[in-house]
């Protein structure tokens, strides 16, 4: 059995949305209800990406199993400097990182991985010679952060997107 998309049920969803949170169910606010909706859905329509086909679904395990890991690493290392309770200073910085991946799918993950992960913010991508530019809030070797990112996210991310 095909299953129907379920897209014609966001306009509904977003105008009962909408007559909920104004507590109303007068004329003027469905129809204001119904525009709102209506730029909604146009404005939604030009953002939507090309669409993703990810292969090697097996590997997105391992990648999330790294990226829990590394999120529950970098928690306890941001709260020891928060808190004070590491012996050294941190050396706040940024740095860049040449990325092989160019799908665009793939970056935006990476985005999120990194920005997801406590102490590391995605700070720019050079899109004509594909640098991506980190901000670390300890950045004590730089050669560790770029194996990190190459091998651990990128690499996989690669074999998922492209």
């Amino acid at each position: 059995m095909k299953r129907k998309p379920l897209l014609p049920l966001l306009p509904v969803a977003l105008l009962a949305m909408w007559l909920l949170l104004n507590d109303s169910f007068s004329a003027g606010q469905v129809v204001l209800g119904l525009l709102l909706v209506a730029l909604v859905i146009l404005a939604a329509a030009s953002l939507r990406p090309l669409p993703a086909w990810p292969r090697r679904l097996h590997r997105a395990i391992g990648l999330i199993v790294n990226v829990t890991l590394d999120i529950i690493r970098s928690n306890l290392a941001v709260g020891s400097i928060i808190l004070g309770t590491s012996r050294r200073q941190p050396r706040i910085g940024f740095m860049k990182i040449p990325l092989d991946m160019r799908d665009p799918h793939g970056l935006a993950m990476l985005t999120i991985i990194v920005t997801a992960t406590p102490g590391t913010v995605w700070s720019g991508h050079d899109v004509e010679n594909n640098v991506l530019t980190l901000h670390v809030l300890d950045l004590q070797d730089e050669a560790v952060w770029v194996r990190t990112i190459k091998q651990r996210y990128e690499r996989p991310l690669m074999e998922i997107f492209e």
